[in-house]
């Protein structure tokens, strides 16, 4: 019969990024069609509050987001609510929190992503998201 419907499952990922936190914070709040969106189909910019939307194309089908900001602190913060179809959130409105502290010459990044409505796709982010921060440390490097 499959999983209950229960709110409030999580996921998160902790990892290192060999890019500074300011251009962590950059690539996400003002670069996001050069490693994560559609080049293009952005439209967001980085204001509390404000509506943002995007789309990623993913085996040839288009996957609308929205979402807005709900706190913003350069260089170490970003929390955002975020919203998609089937196959992503399934149209629960989730909570990306994403915090950035100076290591070394990089930084560590902690991401939770909260508030899916089944363990099912809680679990499916927190297997993307491992590979998608690595995809980011690529494009910063120069290496993607």
């Amino acid at each position: 019969m499959g999983e209950p419907v229960v709110p409030g499952h999580d996921a998160e990922v902790r990892c290192d990024l060999a890019a500074p936190p300011d251009a962590v914070y950059r690539a996400w709040t003002e670069r996001f069609d050069t490693w994560f969106a559609t080049p293009g189909s952005v439209r967001m910019r980085p204001v509390v509050g404000e509506p943002y939307w995007f789309e990623v194309v993913h085996q040839g089908v288009r996957h609308p987001h929205y979402g807005r900001f709900l706190a913003l602190v350069p260089g170490r913060l970003i929390e955002q609510t975020w919203v998609t179809g089937a196959g992503g959130t399934g149209g629960a409105e989730t909570v990306v929190r994403v915090e950035l502290a100076p290591e070394g010459d990089g930084t560590r990044v902690r991401l939770g992503h909260r508030g899916f409505a089944d363990a099912v796709s809680a679990r499916q982010h927190e297997e993307s998201w491992p590979g998608i921060l690595a995809h980011l440390d690529e494009v910063l490097a120069g290496g993607a």
